[in-house]
């Protein structure tokens, strides 16, 4: 009688078939984010109907008698006032002044609350020393001190950029030294076991930190200088915007107002998108949620 054994059975995986391997691959579909499905409407258009909407609105009212040229001109109006007021100089010249008046006055803006900011973030002694004081200055509001600037510095263009450089300096020194402070310590820990001097650290690890709360106090304090402008040019100016609009209030000219305003307003989108486009630059390290 004899036994017959079987083969072994290799365990090694099988290859497939030459017919098998030539078949039809899977199709890969690419996976596209619901954000993107919609249909996009140019982001110009976006920023753009809100403004629109409401000309749309104020043109609406006005042509229905719901506001009358005493109390709020026609957007019609508003533009033909414009228009005059630039044929004949008067509004780029005042547009000039204030644009340098709130030039100077940031400056100095930017060198003291930035100056202040370093001082009190950096050294312990300079936040005893300042930042007790800044807290207290920046609860007066500064508007509250044109009265006492016109006694120190007389009714020319001192008080006007005094007040431009008070209602600067605070929020940008909040913003620097909430920047300055919030720097992970870790990352100064890893400067000083990489050899750094104490300059070194400042230089290469805390002010790079602290630059993204200094472009923002930087673009708070751009609303803050135009707002601190409207009341400046209320001292005794004798050009400026704020000029024009106290012209316009004795003679109850509104529309000459909302020419003043509205050129205002634009003065200041402008300042934000020199900003935003100068933060975009400095902070291409900085990669953040953009929204969707």
């Amino acid at each position: 009688m004899s036994i017959s054994h079987a083969p072994p059975v290799s365990s090694a995986p099988r290859t497939p078939s030459p017919e098998k391997a030539s078949g039809p691959s899977p199709e890969l579909v690419p996976l596209v984010p619901s954000s993107t499905r919609r249909t996009r409407v140019p982001r110009w258009l976006r920023r753009t109907s809100g403004p629109l909407l409401l000309l749309v609105l104020w043109q609406v009212l006005t042509s229905a008698g719901v506001l009358t040229p005493e109390v709020l001109a026609s957007p019609g109006t508003i533009a033909r006032v414009g228009t005059d007021l630039v044929s004949d100089g008067s509004l780029p010249a005042a547009m000039g002044v204030s644009l340098q008046r709130v030039a100077v006055g940031l400056l100095c803006g930017v060198v003291v609350g930035t100056g202040l900011a370093l001082l009190s973030g950096l050294f312990r002694v300079g936040e005893d020393l300042v930042d007790a004081s800044v807290q207290m200055l920046r609860t007066v509001p500064f508007v509250g001190l044109i009265p006492l600037f016109i006694i120190w510095f007389g009714i020319g263009e001192a008080p006007k950029i005094a007040i431009i450089t008070l209602g600067v300096s605070f929020p940008l020194y909040l913003n620097v030294y909430a920047g300055i402070r919030g720097v992970d310590s870790q990352l100064i820990e890893a400067g000083e076991s990489l050899g750094l001097s104490r300059w070194g650290l400042v230089r290469h690890v805390v002010l790079p930190g602290a630059l993204p709360g200094a472009m923002t106090g930087l673009r708070y304090s751009l609303g803050i200088a135009w707002l601190a402008l409207v009341f400046a040019e209320q001292i005794n100016a004798d050009a400026g915007i704020g000029f024009l609009m106290v012209q316009a209030r004795d003679f109850l000219r509104t529309d000459v107002i909302v020419v003043c305003l509205v050129v205002y307003a634009f003065l200041g989108l402008l300042a934000d998108f020199v900003v935003r486009s100068l933060e975009r630059l400095l902070l291409q390290w900085r990669p953040t949620f953009t929204g969707r």
